[in-house]
């Protein structure tokens, strides 16, 4: 196959690796919006299995022959790219968010519906072996009735101030990975949530009307609670988990030897000796396998398991908890559902 990748930072240097030893992978193509970094990402892949190729821009990368399309751009190319992705036929993997808002959103959709190519988005947790448990034990009945979900999701320490602005916020931009975990470990849509926000740290974060630290309360459409809690300030290291809690038992996702907890019983484990440091770390084995799985999807082997109808999705709680914490009220979330949606594979 031959594979454009577009953007090159953290997060595109990390797909450029995973793509350039695959076996699927013959040719990757390169580029970003600073050509020296393509260059550089390039050189340090020059054993890999796979050729890869720095191009000069984006346009250059579009134009070639490929087989499929990974983005990894700043957030605010995504929608223009997916649509310029479909109008070229291109099978295509985006990282979250398709757009900051439902409008950009809905227009990239529509696109895609347009021309009927296959797009997967990169909510990573999908593929990572706890949720994966969780999801089937949930399913199987080994919990019985879950009647309260808790999940976290906190950094260790803060975005630069410049990235903050443009993030979408708190919500939108971290929370969204709990919002769509949560519709894929069980099976079940929001119906109203209730947000609320603090600042604790940096001026920034209020500056640019953001919330350093955050919570949601979300009710499913079961009756299921849902609290949500997410913060930029956890300096003992980075800690994402699930607690799942039913009728005949309680799972949680996350809870191992690297988790950054220390327990305050007399007896009860201590810090961790090598906490999580950050998200590659992680979910570095997730993000792998979020990759292989769309280059089968590229290949028609499989349809998206990640469409962009559950980004939507997920935005959609993102957009109601914000207007929560705004309001400081609960929010439905049909109030935030737009009356036209673009046809295609349903969420979930």
């Amino acid at each position: 196959m031959r594979v454009g990748l577009l953007g090159t930072g953290r997060i595109g240097s990390f797909h450029a690796r995973t793509l350039a030893q695959h076996a699927a992978v013959s040719h990757l193509l390169v580029a970003d919006a600073d050509p020296g970094r393509a260059r550089q990402t390039a050189a340090r892949l020059a054993a890999a299995p796979a050729a890869v190729t720095a191009l000069p821009g984006v346009d250059d990368v579009l134009a070639a022959d490929l087989d499929a399309l990974v983005i990894a751009t700043a957030t605010d190319a995504h929608a223009a790219l997916i649509a310029s992705a479909a109008r070229a036929g291109l099978p295509t993997y985006c990282e979250k968010p398709i757009a900051l808002d439902v409008p950009g959103t809905l227009e990239a959709l529509r696109e895609v519906q347009r021309h009927g190519t296959a797009l997967q988005l990169g909510f990573q947790r999908r593929f990572d072996r706890g949720y994966a448990a969780a999801r089937e034990a949930l399913h199987s009945g080994r919990l019985g009735f879950v009647h309260t979900i808790r999940a976290i999701t906190a950094d260790p320490a803060p975005p630069p101030a410049d990235y903050v602005p443009t993030s979408g916020g708190l919500y939108r931009d971290c929370l969204v990975h709990d919002f769509d975990i949560v519709r894929w470990v069980t099976g079940r849509e929001v119906v109203r949530v209730y947000a609320d926000g603090s600042n604790r740290g940096a001026p920034f974060f209020a500056e640019a009307g953001d919330v350093d630290t955050a919570a949601a309360l979300l009710t499913l459409d079961d009756g299921t609670l849902v609290g949500c809690h997410a913060t930029r300030y956890h300096g003992a290291g980075y800690d994402v988990r699930m607690e799942l809690a039913g009728s005949l038992d309680q799972l949680v996702v996350g809870l191992d030897a690297r988790t950054p907890m220390t327990s305050a019983e007399p007896g009860g484990p201590g810090a961790p000796s090598d906490p999580w440091p950050d998200f590659l770390t992680r979910f570095h084995d997730a993000y792998v396998a979020e990759l292989g799985v769309f280059l089968d999807v590229a290949r028609g082997l499989r349809p998206s398991p990640c469409t962009g109808a559950d980004a939507l999705e997920a935005l959609l709680v993102a957009e109601a908890c914000e207007r929560s914490r705004r309001l400081g009220a609960p929010v439905s979330l049909d109030s935030v559902r737009p009356a036209v949606l673009p046809a295609g594979e349903p969420a979930r």
